[in-house]
């Protein structure tokens, strides 16, 4: 019997079952696997989806005011109606230019805008609205050539538009483009200005009656400064130079001081203070913002909105200015330049300062300056002059030159010098204003006719030379008696900084002395150094007030925003006196000088007498001092061949110092009047002139604000309605 064949187990069946179990585990595995995403993961990737993002919006508020010392509000805000526009990370460029279009059919923007177009701009806006004919710019065999290198690319294509292109823009497309550039020029969920001068209230209800079809527009109320003081006949504000001025939105923040504004949390297109008042006191006018949380989906669409914190203006800023002294001043300056003019047309510009002496405020700060363009001549505000630029001031200081000969034992109160013509070995004569000298006079009587040799004497003497010897030698050490006087003249703040609450303030030019000898000399009658109107105020309050250097201040006090805008708030804060020093000298020599500044208005032969008003009881020191003319007509005379340029440097300045009343001193004033006349003219006393009405001002205001102050109980606002541009 043969046997049966066995037959071959086959192991398919075997490798099919462990692919099986093999695609069962994974499966079971994926399963588990979504399970646990399911039950254990799932709100968390599903709060993912649904994640938002938080983001805080800074709205801008108005700015505080300034007010004059009386409350007159000198600067304020005019509301103005706004058409903005706020960008969300979801805005691409093509919808953006949809909004624009349809708020175009709507707004006209100010031509201004559109004049700021750059050709740029319009070539970018090209590109955008002309896709198809901007793409045939390029041939796909340049593109590749360019390894099709977008950047590159849209370069050649801007290269590429043409001036008939450009052209091609109506009226229409500008006004679009001029709408897009700011849209597109705003930063994300930070509101920006379309348009907010000249906005029609058929503008403003259509716009408002349309905003569901204008995603991101949006109508609200801004601000601009408005000064409230004009000069007659004319644009410019009063205390114009002094206030500063604002960035406009389109500005922004200032591109050296971005990074510090940014880090305190201002946006880069904010409106900040970019100059003097407005930026010295940046951190008090520009208020809190208000804070809004944003709540963005992931593809940057705002879904929701909260206020967090609510803004608040920004302080009120009251100044030690009164606006109409100041007003005043301002015109008194204007008609003495003027009439100066009339025989001397190289007189330009005048400076005044006026301040308490006590108290360092500043109750006027003005100058003026003539300045030609296209052959017409006007007579602009240079109130900042009065500290950013400097004179010779010849012999206004010697009152200091005194003191400091008392000070270091040169002379004493009543030492006695011959006033005669000074002669010196291979130096040229030295002598006083009056060629054959005053004779023997004292202290008092050589500040009371302002006798050179009397200071050339005392220089002598601090120098260690007691004796004058007829054609003799100058032995003193030059430098030193200069160190000397600048240290103490310093003391009364000549030729340093007075350290006011303003930006910009220039300490003056110490002038290199020439080397002949004798001219060491006339630095004690006011030659060679330079000083600022702001620094001879400061000066002569120091001996009004009885050797007290006092720092200037232009802010008085900082109050609470107005809650109406026609109160005062609350004192947050008084700006005090700060004593910088008391100078290094006795009482009694101080007033001596007191006494001789006396003699020079209210006695006989004084330099000021008969020319200021005795029922003002002044105080003061003259001074005129030779200089070099800087002036604009050094230029037009050389270009029309009718002088050299050494013909000017027969000029002279004529200066003022003093303070009222003599016996107690309520305000002092410095007056510079730079190249008040020419060689050997006779002085016009354009300095006495504007220092007499000046005076005068200030006593007649005093007893009008007196009055109103006596009929009213509590200090109001004034100019409020103005000031915002109510009617």
């Amino acid at each position: 019997m043969k046997k049966k064949k066995r037959k071959k187990r086959s192991h398919i069946p075997f490798r099919m079952n462990m692919l099986f179990f093999a695609v069962f585990v994974l499966f079971s595995v994926l399963v588990v696997r979504l399970g646990i995403v399911q039950i254990v993961y799932g709100q968390d990737y599903k709060k993912e989806l649904e994640q938002t993002e938080d983001k805080t919006i800074h709205t801008s508020v108005p700015r505080g005011r300034i007010l004059d010392r009386n409350y007159k509000v000198i600067v304020g805000n005019k509301a103005l109606k706004a058409i903005t526009y706020t960008r969300t990370q979801a805005d691409d460029n093509k919808k953006m230019l949809k909004v624009a279009r349809k708020l175009g059919e709507i707004i006209k923007v100010p031509d201004a805008d559109v004049k700021r177009l750059t050709d740029r701009d319009k070539k970018d806006f090209w590109i955008l609205t002309h896709p198809k004919a901007a793409k045939q710019l390029v041939s796909k065999a340049e593109q590749a050539k360019l390894d099709n290198d977008s950047d590159k690319i849209y370069k050649l294509q801007l290269k590429r538009i043409t001036k008939q292109d450009l052209d091609s823009m109506s009226p229409e497309d500008l006004n679009v483009l001029a709408i897009y550039s700011k849209m597109s020029a705003g930063y994300v969920l930070s509101p920006q200005i379309i348009k907010n001068t000249g906005v029609t209230n058929k503008e403003y209800a259509t716009v408002s009656e349309n905003l569901s079809a204008l995603p991101g527009v949006d109508i609200t109320t801004d601000w601009e400064r408005n000064y409230v003081f004009k000069e007659a006949n004319s644009n410019d504000s009063v205390l114009g130079s002094i206030l500063g001025d604002v960035t406009t939105e389109k500005e922004g923040l200032p591109a050296d001081k971005e990074q510090y504004y940014t880090a305190r949390g201002y946006s880069r297109n904010d409106r900040v203070g970019k100059s003097y008042i407005e930026q010295q006191y940046e951190d008090v006018l520009n208020g809190e913002k208000e804070k809004v949380e944003a709540k963005q989906d992931k593809k940057g669409n705002v879904i929701s909105s909260k206020v967090i914190s609510k803004g608040k203006p920004g302080s009120d800023l009251v100044l030690s200015v009164d606006i109409d002294l100041q007003k005043e001043v301002e015109k008194i300056i204007t008609d003495e330049i003027k009439a100066a003019r009339a025989s001397n047309p190289l007189v330009d510009r005048a400076f005044v300062t006026v301040m308490n002496p006590y108290t360092g405020e500043v109750l006027s700060m003005a100058g003026k300056q003539v300045v030609t363009k296209n052959g017409s001549a006007k007579i602009k505000d240079f109130a900042l002059g009065n500290m950013t630029t400097a004179y010779p001031s010849g012999s206004a200081v010697k009152g200091a030159t005194v003191l400091t000969g008392y000070q270091t034992g040169a002379i004493s109160p009543g030492s006695v010098f011959v006033d005669q013509p000074l002669h010196f070995a291979s130096t040229p004569v030295k002598k006083s204003w009056v060629t054959s000298g005053f004779g023997a006079i004292n202290d008092l009587k050589a500040l009371q006719v302002s006798s050179n040799v009397y200071m050339f004497r005392t220089v002598m003497a601090i120098g260690g030379q007691h004796n004058y010897v007829p054609n003799g030698s100058l032995n003193i050490d030059k430098m030193k008696t200069i160190r000397t006087l600048r240290k103490y003249f310093a003391q009364f703040g000549l030729g340093v900084k007075t350290g006011i609450d303003l930006p910009g303030e220039v300490g003056g030019y110490q002038t290199e002395v020439p080397p002949n000898s004798g001219n060491v000399l006339d630095f004690g009658i006011g030659q060679f150094d330079t000083y600022t109107a702001l620094q001879l105020c400061q000066y002569v309050s120091t001996i009004a007030n009885g050797g007290y250097r006092v720092q200037p201040h232009i802010a008085k006090e900082i109050r609470e925003p107005s809650p109406d805008g026609k109160t005062l708030g609350p004192v947050e804060k008084e700006i005090g006196t700060t004593v910088l020093n008391r100078v290094d000298m006795k009482e009694s020599y101080i007033n001596r000088v007191k006494q001789g500044f006396y003699n020079v208005v209210n006695v006989p032969h004084g330099t000021a007498y008969g020319r200021i008003d005795s029922s003002l009881k002044v105080a003061g020191k003259t001074g005129t001092a030779q200089a070099v003319y800087g002036g604009e007509l050094v230029e037009k005379y050389d270009a029309a061949g009718r002088a050299h340029p050494s013909i000017w440097s027969d000029a002279w300045n004529s200066t003022f110092v003093g303070y009222a009343p003599y016996n107690h001193p309520e305000i002092a004033i410095s007056v510079v009047v730079p190249w008040s006349y020419m060689g050997g003219a006779s002085d016009p006393h354009t300095n006495l002139k504007i220092a007499n009405r000046v005076f005068k001002a200030y006593f007649n205001l005093k007893k009008k604000e007196e009055s109103h102050a006596a009929n009213t109980a509590e200090p109001t606002v004034e100019n409020a309605d103005e000031a915002s541009g109510s009617n």
